[in-house]
């Protein structure tokens, strides 16, 4: 209790500045758990496509293949879709590896969607917490302007400790949504490679087959 009441106290201490700076937070936490939660699904959508693409791909079932990626909401569903789909008009790796790249293309920004508000959001805070302990100073040089000079020193030292406040409440709010940033970022860039990479395998396992087999010889 002791903990609740010394939070509280500090907040109120802090004065307006403290809210925006809460919302701010509260903003940026739930965008960074829904983020999380949407790569998160994302990547074990990926790796169960795939599971389900390579046995077909390696057995050269295309259209099956095409059937299933057409209908997945998966990132390397339509990624592999677009190949396949080029694949019907075209065995040219370059041709295939270019409709590949503009699936890749088209899903990346699903990934990277609203992830950058998090770094904004941390600057806002801290911006926020700067401008409510100077503006909280000069409240503080006011109010001592008039004052008995035997309180001055004490009035301004109690004054500058609560505007203070706003800047470490700032400071504690940006620093975990910098964070959060960072794992989106990284876990972002974890799928976008891991979908690079099954491309490439992909376009690998065309070319193999077209070299060993000519399609229109199944």
């Amino acid at each position: 209790m002791d903990v609740f009441n010394a939070i509280v106290k500090f907040f109120q201490d802090g004065g307006a500045f403290m809210y925006p700076i809460m919302a701010v937070f509260a903003l940026g936490a739930a965008i960074a758990i829904e983020r999380y939660t949407f790569l998160s699904m994302a990547k074990l959508k990926n790796r169960s496509m795939w599971n389900k693409i390579v046995p077909l791909v390696k057995a050269n079932n295309y259209d099956q293949a095409m059937a299933i990626s057409s209908r997945s909401s998966s990132e390397v569903g339509k990624i592999m879709a677009y190949g396949l789909s080029r694949l019907r008009m075209t065995q040219k790796r370059d041709d295939i590896e270019i409709a590949m790249e503009e699936g890749l293309m088209e899903v990346i920004p699903r990934l990277e969607k609203r992830t950058h508000y998090l770094a904004t959001f941390a600057n806002i805070a801290t911006l926020l917490g700067l401008l409510g302990t100077i503006i909280g100073l000069i409240q503080a040089f006011n109010a001592v302007a008039n004052a008995n000079p035997a309180d001055k020193a004490d009035l301004l030292s109690a004054s500058i400790s609560v505007a203070m406040n706003t800047t470490a409440f700032g400071l504690m709010a940006a620093i975990p949504l910098l964070l959060m940033f960072a794992v989106l970022q990284t876990k972002t860039t974890e799928i976008v490679d891991s979908m690079e990479m099954a491309t490439v395998k992909f376009l690998n396992s065309i070319t193999e087959y077209n070299k060993e087999t000519p399609r229109n010889a199944k």
